[in-house]
């Protein structure tokens, strides 16, 4: 998993970025959407047809990150509750996803509508979801639209569609400005070493152990890493990152034969747990990493002791967007605000962090579940969302508050727009609730009339939500976007491998679920021992490994990549 979540997710990214995740382009990225079917707005049907009565429906979202409510609390979704008279009630997990998901099958109960995240197999599995083929036919002119051609890929074995995926690539494809994932480090670390060009693993933990040296009484955290639940992944994944391979999840796939390879029993992953552990006998790891659950994380990532970390923004948005809001309030904190940086383990290796153009994640999305008091409603509001004025309205907001447009066309923010969007405003507006999650055009997709649909992708708002310290730092690396620190990413039609559909306790899943168990146990042993016992923990951990099938995970994997890859070249 990854979320470009992304992996998953995360995600998750302020413009929340979306970065994450996890994002998923079309394979046809580069050229304009040429379906006929125009948007169908609820808003603008609203004087022919009578209103329907208000209703609530619950939701279950399996990611973490916000806060429980109903959408109607919020400025955009009251809008959407005009339109359709819908309102969802929201519930975040909290705790372990699986036993909260495992609670709701065994009670055959479930709220109206479920985001399962990484348990939507088990979802599927227990027939929590129903078919929305029908429903889509009938209701779903612009889920047609958006999804297109996809619509084939979304089909279980059955032949039916369960759940939508989240976010599809829409028209252009607009690389974003913001690094989606990287190895980040405090500002002021690197203000204090002259601005060096940090290319390699070896030279960031030189830099953070430089700058801990000369600050030894300020007690800082050299680097920290998340392991909690399923998001160990952000533990896990950085050694296809540092071998120059993007977020394919449990493999990395050679862009020449489109063969999948495995690498958590690599030397890629014996090196990168060797420098945790170096980093860990020199007292400039944070042993906490592998008992602290996510909020701990994000909250230490806030309280300027920690000097670098590796991840995905999605996933640390939240912490990201408060440093920002704070830093931008007295820039004199700008300096605990953290810098992306393409780190490998050897400088001449191009490095791959920038999500690719790719294809559809067809392993995480959104579903109408058999407790639903009202699929039809449900339906209904999600098409009504993929108009083009309700994508609009969830990222640019509205005209005239939250953005204006030029003579042009162009849609931009003013100073005083931008400034007034902090993070308590993207809560009570809506843009922290709709950002994610929901059926919606992916953050790299363009809206009809050419603006980018992710508002930072628009090169003169991004532009103008820099501070002078945030150009100040990026013309130090001669650069305009922090992407563009970046290498470029090179297409990969199947993308994302973790993306893949499996079975639920097919050969697949189990060898991805022993593989978890294990590095869970493993991982910390190998971090936390003494240097002189690294090799014989190593040894042993790779017995273990070596009992599992992972030439058959390999080649189930490579068999997918190479039937993604030949569907998108149709």
């Amino acid at each position: 998993m990854g979320k470009s979540k992304r992996i998953w997710l995360l995600a998750l990214t302020a413009v929340v970025s979306l970065s994450v995740v996890t994002a998923c382009s079309g394979p046809n990225n580069a050229k304009k959407n040429t379906g006929t079917t125009e948007p169908t707005s609820a808003a603008a049907t609203t004087e022919t047809e009578p209103k329907q009565d208000k209703v609530t429906f619950k939701i279950f979202n399996g990611v973490a990150g916000s806060k429980d409510g109903n959408t109607n609390e919020t400025t955009i979704g009251k809008l959407l509750e005009d339109q359709t008279g819908v309102n969802f009630k929201l519930e975040f997990v909290v705790g372990d996803l699986n036993t909260k998901i495992g609670t709701m099958i065994a009670a055959n109960d479930y709220p109206d509508v479920l985001i399962p995240d990484a348990a939507i197999e088990e979802v599927l599995n227990a027939g929590a979801f129903i078919p929305l083929d029908e429903l889509i036919e009938k209701y779903g002119p612009n889920i047609q639209r958006v999804y297109g051609k996809s619509l084939n890929q979304m089909r279980s074995k059955d032949g039916k569609i369960y759940f939508l995926p989240i976010a599809a690539q829409v028209n252009d494809f607009i690389p974003e400005p913001e690094a989606g994932a990287g190895f980040w480090v405090q500002r002021r670390v690197l203000e204090e070493a002259g601005y060096p060009k940090i290319k390699t693993l070896d030279q960031y933990i030189e830099l953070i152990k430089n700058y801990r040296d000369k600050h030894k009484d300020e007690n800082l955290t050299g680097m920290v890493s998340l392991t909690h639940d399923w998001r160990f992944f952000a533990t896990s994944n950085p050694p296809m990152h540092l071998m120059g391979y993007p977020n394919d999840g449990n493999v990395t796939v050679d862009t020449n034969t489109w063969e999948a390879k495995t690498y958590a029993g690599a030397e890629s992953t014996k090196k990168w747990l060797k420098a945790l552990n170096d980093l860990n006998a020199a007292g400039l790891f944070d042993k906490a990493s592998f008992v602290d659950n996510y909020d701990q994380y994000i909250a230490k990532l806030t309280s300027h002791k920690v000097l670098g970390f590796f991840d995905y923004r999605w996933q640390v948005d939240n912490a990201l967007n408060v440093l920002k809001d704070a830093a931008r309030k007295d820039p004199s904190l700008d300096g605990f605000k953290y810098f992306p940086l393409p780190v490998t383990f050897e400088e001449g290796t191009p490095d791959a962090y920038l999500d690719p153009p790719g294809g559809l994640v067809t392993n995480r999305g959104i579903g109408i579940t058999v407790s639903a008091k009202d699929p039809v409603r449900i339906i209904q509001f999600f098409d009504n969302m993929l108009t083009e004025e309700n994508q609009t309205l969830m990222s640019w907001g509205i005209k005239g508050e939250t953005y204006e447009v030029n003579e042009q066309g162009r849609y931009y923010r003013t100073q005083e727009q931008i400034d007034k969007i902090d993070e308590p405003f993207r809560e009570s507006f809506g843009f922290k609730y709709f950002s994610w999650n929901w059926p919606m055009y992916n953050a790299t997709s363009t809206l009809a009339d050419g603006n980018a649909k992710n508002v930072a992708s628009q090169p003169e708002v991004f532009q103008m939500t820099l501070t002078d310290k945030d150009k100040a730092i990026l013309e130090k690396y001669g650069v305009q976007t922090y992407s563009q620190l970046f290498a470029e990413p090179v297409p990969r039609p199947y993308f994302p491998a973790w993306g893949f559909a499996k079975e639920q306790n097919s050969p697949e899943q189990l060898w991805e679920a022993s593989k978890d168990e294990m590095t869970k146990k493993y991982f910390p042993k190998l971090v936390l021992t003494t240097p002189d016992k690294f090799e014989a923990v190593w040894e042993e951990y790779m017995k273990e490994f070596g009992k599992l099938d992972t030439a058959g995970y390999e080649k189930w994997t490579t068999e997918q990549v190479k039937a993604k890859v030949e569907l998108a070249n149709q």
